[in-house]
């Protein structure tokens, strides 16, 4: 990349954030930082988009640590436009991931698991094969719901999820804008399958890479009282951000709202969602699934599915 390319593109993206950043105050500071460091001569060794985007993206969040805020490398070239060039492959992703589902299944002792990765995609591209599996895990006992490699996605997805949880809408977040203008979120009122019966446990995986969106889920679930969350703290990013295109190959990704979640007024921004029950990530699974084992046999020790569930919990010792 030549010099007069490099300043450019710090000059573009400081001006994106002064603009269009959530917390306009920091967005001054910010922008302020990155011309600081454009003049002392952070970036004039720079000879690629890639190195670029890695010395932007530290510097953008070293004032307040805000992982969606960041100058992100495409190895393909961008569209020639302005703002979200992702958009357009969300229906590509979706069709590849199967909208979203990764896995569906009855484990033994009549225990559900849903995997939801690698993101939530909007409930207009993956709402079909998100409702067709919660239909397929209506008649279980319990549920492991897996989100240790979501890494986000749409909050309508998240709000039709919890549709299946909750008898009736429940009030999850309001979104405020830079300007202080809010949109709630409620989950959904109607899904075409059963909903999960609000006695049944819910058991929610959670690691490091669970991100955005899938934080979201978890997030709502837990603060709500409606699941228990197992495995490792989140990612903590809970600002909805656009995209813009600063050069062929860099994407400017710019937080433009906060959440602030009704149950306890605040989000999981920077510090992610904190497990009811901690242990590795790896261990999540069998953690969660031994304990919902253990609780199912003790309500009901002659239950249809008690030999297997039992044989299920020989396994997992």
């Amino acid at each position: 990349m030549r010099q007069d390319e490099i300043t450019e593109v710090v000059e573009r993206s400081a001006k994106l954030v002064a603009e269009h950043y959530v917390f306009p105050e920091l967005a001054e500071r910010i922008a302020a930082h990155l011309g600081d460091r454009l003049r002392a001569g952070r970036y004039a060794d720079v000879t690629d988009p890639a190195t670029l985007g890695a010395l932007v993206t530290e510097d953008l969040q070293s004032v307040n640590r805000d992982l969606h805020l960041r100058l992100k490398h495409h190895t393909t070239a961008l569209p020639e436009r302005d703002q979200d060039p992702d958009e357009g492959a969300w229906a590509d992703l979706t069709a590849r991931h199967m909208g979203g589902v990764a896995r569906v299944e009855r484990l033994a002792g009549n225990v559900g698991l849903l995997d939801l990765r690698p993101f939530l995609a909007p409930p207009l591209l993956g709402g079909a094969a998100v409702t067709a599996a919660l239909g397929l895990l209506a008649g279980t006992d319990a549920l492991l719901l897996d989100l240790r490699g979501n890494l986000g996605g749409s909050p309508d997805m998240t709000a039709l999820v919890c549709g299946w949880f909750f008898a009736e809408p429940v009030h999850l977040h309001t979104m405020y804008d830079r300007a202080g203008a809010g949109r709630q979120y409620w989950s959904a009122a109607h899904l075409p399958v059963p909903g999960y019966h609000p006695d049944k446990p819910v058991y929610v995986l959670t690691g490091p890479k669970t991100f955005s969106g899938g934080e979201e889920l978890a997030y709502d679930l837990q603060q709500l009282g409606r699941a228990t969350v197992v495995g490792e703290p989140t990612g903590g990013g809970a600002h909805p951000r656009v995209g813009f295109r600063t050069h062929p190959h860099l994407e400017l990704t710019v937080p433009v709202a906060r959440p602030v979640h009704a149950a306890t007024g605040t989000n999981w921004e920077g510090c992610g969602v904190v497990p009811d029950v901690e242990v590795p990530a790896a261990e999540a699974l069998d953690t969660a699934y031994r304990t919902v084992l253990e609780s199912l046999l003790a309500a009901d020790p002659q239950r249809p599915t008690a030999d297997e569930a039992r044989e299920a919990l020989a396994a997992l010792s």
